[in-house]
């Protein structure tokens, strides 16, 4: 069976889920991984799954691909940031003082087609400071944005905090505060083609399972709010 999802579950998939489900069931998973906005290119590109957890909204404009009855919010996460290890952890309780670890840093480092990267650029045009932080900002397609700290290229990275984890030499500062905080809901739905597979079905159903719902908790995700 082959799995389109997400970077921001994939360390809840890799380290209990994919594993767990193929230990109860026999059936093993293929799992192919990328941000939403990557893996809706790679279907208009023809490429096909079974199973495909993305933002929530990004189902919408699948009606044609996507039994839109089987999709069901799994998890939720919110945006964090993430300094080189040993560093100072930056005061980020507050929006000024958010701001002030910003506009401090010599790169911020964000992603151009991840959700938190997409909501990051909004934001900054929000707080009126986008033009100070893009001037000296490390403009990443994809991939782990705490990779930049790590190797120098940046002091702050910006990303969901599930995916933040992914890169342990860094360190996480922490969310970002309540008054600027974004969670990114994700959900799960079966392709048109795979509507009537068990298979495909059984994993939809364990991805809310108590089980799966421990291995969110352990990488920094949510159980969504109803």
């Amino acid at each position: 069976m082959k799995l389109f999802s997400t970077l921001a579950v994939k360390k809840a998939l890799d380290d209990v889920i994919l594993d767990a489900f193929t230990a109860e069931t026999g059936i093993t998973v293929e799992g192919v991984y990328d941000p939403t906005v990557q893996l809706l290119r790679r279907i208009d590109a023809g490429e096909t799954f079974d199973v495909m957890i993305g933002v929530t909204s990004s189902f919408d404009s699948l009606g044609h691909l996507v039994d839109l009855t089987s999709r069901q919010a799994v998890a939720r996460t919110g945006v964090g940031l993430a300094v080189p290890a040993g560093a100072p952890v930056p005061d980020i309780s507050t929006k000024d003082a958010f701001v002030q670890t910003l506009l401090n840093a010599r790169s911020v480092a964000y992603s151009v087609t991840g959700a938190s990267g997409i909501y990051f650029a909004e934001l900054l045009n929000r707080l009126g400071i986008a033009d100070q932080i893009n001037a000296k900002a490390t403009i990443i397609e994809k991939g782990f944005i705490a990779n930049a700290v790590v190797d120098g290229r940046a002091d702050v990275a910006i990303q969901q905090l599930s995916e933040l984890l992914f890169v342990p030499e860094a360190q996480i500062a922490g969310p970002f505060p309540a008054e600027v905080q974004h969670y990114t809901e994700f959900s799960a739905a079966l392709a048109l083609e795979a509507a009537e597979n068990p298979e495909a079905r059984a994993f939809i159903e364990f991805l809310t399972s108590a089980k799966a719902n421990e291995a969110y908790a352990q990488t920094l995700l949510e159980i969504p709010v109803a």
